[in-house]
């Protein structure tokens, strides 16, 4: 939580822009942190902006981005519409001086990530990327487990992330069925993993991707037509850490598995997994087992320190809390945050080298992280 010495500061104004995820999350997230007040709320359609900013007790609604930036009040500016919007409307973010807050994927490839990074270090705000696996109670566990060489050294990682989001065939085309538009679970789902993997375990030397596409056609609403889906809904990963760890990496948002995400770490002095059964929430539910060799394993519990303060319903509320906490303590110091814009740019390279591996159908090698740093 924000040391007490920084909690007589004076609120920092954000702008909202993008209301599905938004209002899911990001606005309930910044209307509870003691740090932040939402002044001003984005969306395309002014009358919806009106309705939503008059719904969440919001001073200002606007359709232009531009509008949002210029208002007094707007310190920083949190972004979580389509991933197609993200590069221009964080470069106006960012070259109005005003510190952000980007969803994941950042952009549609990694120049532009780069491009955001470097724009955000020449403007000296403070940017960072919402990856809340980093914030989680059973993650941050795991990740202290495995600094402290609880499996030794690691001989294979395997990891399942399995869910229905995309199952219904019926769910309708729109810009997630377009590769173009960033859409696909390599986005939605790698994005977060490649992310994680690079936090829990170090960079990637090199990477063979096999994605598909399980349901080809959906209905477009607004036309009343089939449209063909060129995004992928089904990731098959075989990556090679940088110490030469091999790591296996599932990805599906149309399947039905009765454990929708779990790591598996094997090592010569140990196992440890960390998994959750939950199909609705894909935060709450985050459970770590362990054994060293010749052992039986067991469950180990979650050290109070590192639990929610407060559970929601919605447990991405309550991880991307911590991430605006994050957020805000890097702002009060003026310095660099991660994860950040560097991170966002790592997991962009990754997902650029596996759509190459897929479309060559061959390895790829993955440059190293210091060019984004």
């Amino acid at each position: 939580m924000v040391a007490q010495s920084q909690s007589n500061q004076g609120a920092i104004g954000v702008a909202i822009v993008g209301t599905g995820f938004g209002q899911k999350v990001h606005i309930p997230g910044f209307q509870a942190h003691h740090r932040t007040q939402i002044v001003a709320v984005y969306h395309r359609d002014l009358t919806k902006a009106k309705q939503i900013a008059g719904a969440n007790n919001i001073q200002h609604a606007c359709d232009s981005i531009v509008d949002i930036i210029n208002l007094p009040k707007v310190e920083a500016v949190s972004i979580s519409t389509p991933p197609f919007l993200h590069y221009e409307m964080a470069k106006t973010v960012l070259e109005a001086g005003k510190h952000l807050l980007l969803e994941k994927p950042v952009t549609l490839n990694v120049a532009q990530a780069k491009e955001l990074y470097q724009l955000a270090n020449r403007k000296g705000v403070t940017a960072t990327v919402d990856f809340e696996f980093r914030f989680v109670p059973g993650w941050q566990l795991f990740h202290e487990l495995l600094a402290q060489g609880y499996v030794g050294n690691k001989r294979l990682i395997k990891i399942d992330w399995l869910g229905a989001s995309r199952a219904d065939a019926s769910r309708p085309w729109n810009w997630y069925s377009r590769k173009d538009q960033g859409g696909g679970a390599l986005g939605s789902l790698g994005s977060h993993a490649f992310d994680y993997i690079y936090w829990l375990f170090g960079p990637i030397n090199k990477l063979n991707a096999n994605l598909t596409t399980g349901i080809p056609k959906r209905l477009d609403p607004s036309t009343g037509e089939f449209k063909t889906v060129d995004s992928d809904d089904t990731c098959m990963l075989m990556l090679q850490l940088a110490d030469g760890t091999p790591c296996q990496l599932t990805i599906s948002a149309v399947v039905y598995a009765q454990r929708p995400h779990w790591i598996e770490v094997y090592g010569d002095k140990g196992t440890l997994v960390l998994g959750s059964e939950n199909q609705k929430d894909y935060v709450h539910g985050f459970r770590v087992w362990g054994n060293q060799v010749g052992k039986p394993q067991a469950e180990i519990e979650i050290p109070t320190h590192l639990l929610f303060p407060t559970n929601y319903a919605d447990g991405r509320i309550s991880a991307f809390i911590r991430v605006i906490d994050n957020w805000v303590k890097a702002i009060d110091q003026k310095q660099t945050v991660t994860p950040g814009l560097a991170e966002g740019a790592y997991s962009q390279l990754l997902m650029d080298l596996a759509h190459e591996s897929n479309q060559k159908a061959q390895w790829v090698n993955v440059p190293n992280l210091t060019n984004f740093q």
